[in-house]
């Protein structure tokens, strides 16, 4: 396993880790970004993280990471080099990319959105147009035409909607969103009620938005679902043309062996 190395997307509800080694790629496991962490209890829930899967921190060779959360980032790469003895490189600070960027402020763009982008590329040369649409925290709907970033859109995530909503209103409950039917349904009680209108009203709204997209870029349009609930909203949203739940996890991964080839 000496050539093992730790794969880290930073986002605003979870920290995901994939232990990428040569021919296989590991399980993505996840801690909570929001919990309260010092170094050593970040660095501590990494070591437990990766007893229970058999990781021997000493046979890591490198970590690479993106984060769109400035303060976990720092507490992160302290705690790589305090517990697991390595200096994590991060994206977009050590590394370029071989994509123009479109956007009116460059610098405003979220790493994880450009890097999301930049993968889809690479994964996908061959239709002249994609569109990434991640569901996160945030849904995000990224733009590339030939290898040009163009920007793109943001709208409210499922489930910090889902949040707000219980939140915000006396009698909705926080529901769970756990599994989904393949048709729409009338809903009977007020779970079934909101669970139907979420699924199917996110799955409506990137159909929609991505139809929309599609008429201001030149085609052939590719679309990618990545993020949280891509993988069970594809089975009822027709906008998909490809699912890569962990499309972040593989830029860095991506970004990595370009960066090894060159040197």
């Amino acid at each position: 396993m000496a050539d093992s190395l730790l794969l880290v997307d930073i986002g605003n509800t979870c920290i995901k880790l994939m232990l990428s080694r040569p021919g296989a790629q590991g399980t993505v496991c996840s801690l909570p970004t929001k919990a309260v962490y010092t170094v050593d209890s970040l660095g501590l829930s990494l070591c437990q993280l990766f007893a229970v899967h058999g990781v021997d921190v000493s046979q890591l060779s490198a970590c690479v990471f993106c984060s769109v959360v400035p303060d976990v980032a720092a507490l992160f790469r302290l705690a790589c080099e305090r517990y697991l003895h390595l200096a994590p490189l991060s994206f977009p600070e050590d590394f370029s990319i071989d994509m123009v960027n479109g956007y009116e402020r460059p610098q405003e763009v979220g790493a994880d959105r450009l890097l999301a982008a930049f993968a889809a590329r690479r994964l996908f040369p061959a239709p002249r147009s994609l569109i990434s649409v991640d569901f996160g925290t945030a849904t995000t709907f990224d733009c590339v035409t030939d290898n040009v970033y163009l920007g793109g859109l943001i709208c409210p995530g499922l489930f910090s909607s889902r949040d707000a909503l219980a939140s915000a209103t006396a009698r909705l409950p926080r529901i769970s969103l756990a599994g989904v039917e393949q048709e729409v349904s009338i809903g009977k009680n007020t779970a079934t009620s909101m669970a139907q209108g979420f699924f199917f009203g996110f799955a409506a709204m990137t159909e929609g938005l991505c139809e929309r997209l599609r008429r201001q870029m030149p085609g052939p349009v590719f679309v990618i679902g990545t993020g949280g609930i891509a993988g069970e909203l594809s089975g009822i949203c027709r906008a998909f043309d490809a699912v890569r739940p962990d499309l972040i996890l593989e830029g860095l991964k991506l970004l990595w062996d370009e960066r090894s080839r060159r040197s």
